[in-house]
């Protein structure tokens, strides 16, 4: 944390700048052609059926695995979807898509643009990393289509201004510099300041998709009482099936987060909630339950699907990495790290009211700096609704830690910190 020091006043240390991506470009991707938006904090892509919101997700989550170090076939096991539908082929018969995006940070921004060849057999053929002022920090191209290695030059400073080293073909180049680049030069270190950047930007995200015919089936609990579980159980996957057993989990690790989850499913299901806990069964199994109060007890299994995907995104905007099941850069301290949460249609299944109360959670998590959102929805209104009463009391939800957040952002429209960040992408128009 930097300190800042105030005339008069003792050193007040500011946040730390987390990396996190601010723009999203889609070249030629899939339905996509010279598509690019920016990314905050909350972003939603909206639009009808078929203006292209999956793919653009689609499109960060790749990005995202590429960074973590996912080799192209297990990143894009059917390429030949993600080229354009009116690519021609050139003379050597190749097709290919395009892609890239920019984050923000300390090392201010950086830029990543990506050529991929997927016919007639996939290979990353040209990649270059940028600073701001258009500095080529890595560059990298295809040169003999023999050899499964690109031809790839980096920024070095000092006598040498450039290195030259071949790099494989199936894998991103900036994610192996802090393998290859010794540091020892300015120019050096800002290369790898800028590639350290882009991976944690990337690497930390969490594809959520709900499915309530998973949720409703009880779960294998990750331990017995007196155990510890292994590190790798009790993590939320992506499909949330075993909500019950980390919702046993995170009732007994954090009690005031626990307090939010329990407000948060009073706003979105219908009936009185006082508590949200879980059962042992005696197969091992374990069920979530909500206390309606007067000891009636409600199963999860016997809620509609809306109020399924709506708890298990509410849990989901309340944990983080130690709870989901992602793979942080274990390098980097948390603090300097953010969890970007991708949520595809998430407003399905879901009514107004459910719709607003889970925006408004959002904003007020997005507002505290270590969680990210990027979802799409069919209409924006009820998401600008719920983030505009975010930092309020209204719909009778609590309103965080009992006062709006404070991060920096503003709003013209007279709304809180949590409007100030949010970010509406039209994609219909």
């Amino acid at each position: 944390m930097t300190p800042l020091t105030l005339a008069g006043a003792a050193p007040v240390l500011r946040p730390p700048v987390r990396p996190g991506l601010t723009e999203l470009r889609l070249t030629a991707c899939a339905a996509h052609l010279g598509t690019t938006f920016g990314c905050g904090p909350l972003t939603f892509l909206s639009g009808p059926s078929g203006s292209g919101r999956t793919s653009a997700l689609r499109g960060y989550e790749a990005l995202a695995r590429l960074g973590g170090g996912a080799p192209l076939d297990e990143t894009f096991p059917d390429p030949g979807a993600w080229v354009p539908e009116r690519a021609r082929p050139d003379p050597q018969r190749r097709r290919g898509f395009r892609l890239g995006c920019t984050t923000g940070g300390p090392a201010g921004p950086v830029r990543l643009d990506l050529t991929i060849q997927a016919e007639p057999e996939l290979r990353l053929v040209a990649e270059r990393l940028t600073t701001a002022d258009g500095t080529a920090l890595l560059s990298s191209a295809l040169r003999d289509p023999r050899r499964r290695t690109v031809q790839a030059a980096w920024h070095t400073g000092g006598g040498a201004r450039v290195t030259h080293a071949p790099l494989p073909d199936d894998r991103l180049g900036t994610a192996l510099l802090p393998l290859r680049v010794a540091g020892s030069t300015a120019g050096q270190r800002l290369v790898l300041a800028a590639a350290e950047q882009l991976v944690v930007a990337l690497r930390s995200v969490f594809v959520c998709d709900p499915r309530p015919d998973r949720m409703r089936a009880p779960a294998t609990a990750p331990g017995h009482a007196g155990t510890r579980p292994p590190p790798e159980r009790g993590r939320l996957r992506s499909d949330c099936g075993n909500l019950a057993a980390v919702l046993r989990r995170t009732r007994a690790e954090c009690p005031q987060r626990h307090a939010r989850f329990v407000a948060a499913a009073r706003a979105g299901c219908a009936g009185p909630v006082a508590d949200v806990r879980t059962e042992d069964r005696p197969d091992g199994t374990v069920r979530a339950v909500l206390d309606r109060g007067e000891g009636r007890l409600t199963p999860l299994h016997r809620l509609g699907d809306g109020e399924l995907r709506y708890l298990a995104l509410a849990l989901v905007l309340l944990t983080g990495p130690g709870v989901l099941d992602v793979d942080p850069v274990a390098e980097v301290p948390a603090a300097f790290q953010c969890l970007t949460v991708l949520a595809d249609d998430f407003d399905r299944c879901l009514d107004t009211r459910q719709t607003r109360a889970l925006s408004r959670l959002a904003a007020s998590m997005c507002a505290r700096g270590h969680v990210r959102l990027m979802g799409s929805v069919r209409d924006a209104t009820a998401v600008r609704e719920g983030v505009a009463a975010a930092g309020t009391t209204a719909d009778g939800y609590p309103a965080g830690d009992g006062h709006p957040a404070r991060d920096g952002h503003g709003s013209a429209d007279g709304y809180g910190a949590e409007a100030g960040m949010l970010t509406v992408v039209d994609l219909g128009r």
